[in-house]
């Protein structure tokens, strides 16, 4: 489970970060209001909470505060424009875990997020390709990538195994009906359609050049 529930009004900066997140191996759940949040903690569990502080209803850090005494212990990081030491204040003393202002660098919030989880994720990356480890969706620069399930799996599989060569054996196992000529006609059309070179290692099985 690597989901973070965001809360902010700000539709573009809010898209920007589910973007980069998503990238980067999370799962986004974006609410525009503070009502939404609270519902939204209601229905599952999240890894983390981003709330920004100046949103309808409720400003982030008294509804993070709400859920403080309510006994929620989800790591949060609050993010916001303003920058006086009693706005700081206020959002650690409401159980902020950390604070960052309003404009931020995403890799400085990637981070943070990393710092207050319990874990890392390693995304996977080739050229200008990204695979997100936890639903292995493939990424070209910004734009979503779509191949049929095999290939797919084949080239997640080449990557993960990247500057190594992927075990025949291994990439056998991701065919519906596995042989040599299934395998070698699956990679020319992944060589094709990616535009990537993909070595047949003689006797060992296929790497990315």
């Amino acid at each position: 489970m690597n989901n973070i529930l965001l809360l902010e009004d700000d539709p573009l900066l809010a898209k920007s970060l589910q973007k980069f997140l998503h990238k980067n191996g999370y799962t986004v759940i974006w609410v525009k209001d503070a009502q939404e949040a609270m519902d939204k903690t209601f229905e599952e569990k999240y890894t983390l909470y981003l709330f920004d502080i100046n949103v309808p209803l409720m400003k982030g850090d008294d509804l993070l505060k709400s859920l403080r005494e309510a006994g929620d212990t989800t790591p949060t990081i609050l993010i916001s424009a303003l920058i006086d030491i009693d706005s700081i204040t206020k959002g650690f003393r409401s159980g902020a875990d950390d604070y960052i202002k309003k404009p931020f660098d995403p890799q400085e919030l990637l981070v943070r997020i990393e710092a207050k989880t319990t874990h890392f994720i390693k995304t996977l990356t080739y050229k200008e390709y990204t695979v997100t480890p936890n639903n292995d969706e493939i990424f070209y620069k910004d734009e979503m990538l779509y191949l049929p399930h095999i290939q797919k799996q084949l080239f997640i599989s080449l990557i993960k195994n990247y500057p190594n060569p992927a075990t025949k054996d291994e990439l056998l196992l991701l065919l519906e009906k596995a042989s040599d000529i299934a395998l070698r006609v699956n990679m020319t059309k992944l060589k094709a359609k990616l535009k990537i070179d993909i070595e047949n290692i003689r006797g060992v099985g296929y790497k990315l050049a």
